[in-house]
């Protein structure tokens, strides 16, 4: 069994789209790093919730992020949901010249055991950044072979799956989604005016739990 860490049903329901009735929800309050990407956060989640779990994880950590604003809110958009609003990042996106933006996810997988390397464009991550995270070009140029221990001398390893996918900020639109859905406009419709397979195709995390999906099928049989 495959467990999602997540409080958000509806993370869970884009998963089962992917992975069938391997995903169930995993409801852990995990201890959230302060990063400035998602990789670093999801990898850190992730080995807290295996230990809690005792076995396979899957942490998603995803973010919106707006050009006009250099990224920004990215690693914080849920703080930014909580405090300021969805609403009210399209009023401060609105008189800015570029609307454009992305949304990002990084699902972050461990079970104990250790991954063998590949050449997608995922990663292992094995333990805490030196300092507070790898220099942008290391982290622009590292592999599944990337090995960082963590600051206790432990490795546990994390593989990385990233899915990301652009779109434009405009006023709200649509009930469904969740978080900034009703303000990311992707293809003439915001994710909020989709339904979930409509929305799955397309997404980021849809794109992520691809990338993982196709991996964990062949770990799950031993043809990794």
């Amino acid at each position: 069994m495959l467990h999602f860490v997540t409080t958000n049903p509806g993370k869970v329901r884009e998963a089962t789209e992917y992975l069938d009735d391997e995903v169930r929800q995993f409801d852990f309050d995990y201890p959230e790093v302060q990063a400035d990407d998602l990789g670093t956060v999801a990898a850190q989640g992730a080995r807290d919730a295996y230990r809690t779990a005792g076995g396979p994880v899957i942490v998603d950590d995803a973010g919106l992020f707006i050009d006009a604003f250099d990224g920004f809110p990215g690693p914080y958009s849920s703080y930014v949901e909580d405090t300021v609003g969805v609403e009210r990042v399209w009023r401060m996106t609105k008189p800015e010249a570029d609307h454009s933006a992305a949304f990002k996810t990084v699902i972050a997988y461990c079970d104990g055991e250790s991954f063998d390397a590949t050449p997608d464009p995922g990663g292992v991550d094995r333990g805490e950044r030196r300092g507070q995270d790898l220099a942008a070009a290391e982290r622009d140029t590292a592999t599944t072979d990337e090995q960082v221990r963590e600051g206790d001398g432990e490795s546990v390893p994390v593989k990385l799956f990233e899915g990301w996918v652009p779109g434009d900020i405009v006023a709200p639109r649509g009930d469904g989604g969740f978080g900034f859905d009703p303000i990311f406009e992707h293809d003439g419709r915001t994710f909020a005016e989709m339904s979930t397979e409509a929305k799955n195709a397309v997404s980021h995390r849809g794109r992520a739990l691809a990338k993982f999906a196709e991996w964990y099928a062949g770990r799950d049989t031993g043809t990794e």
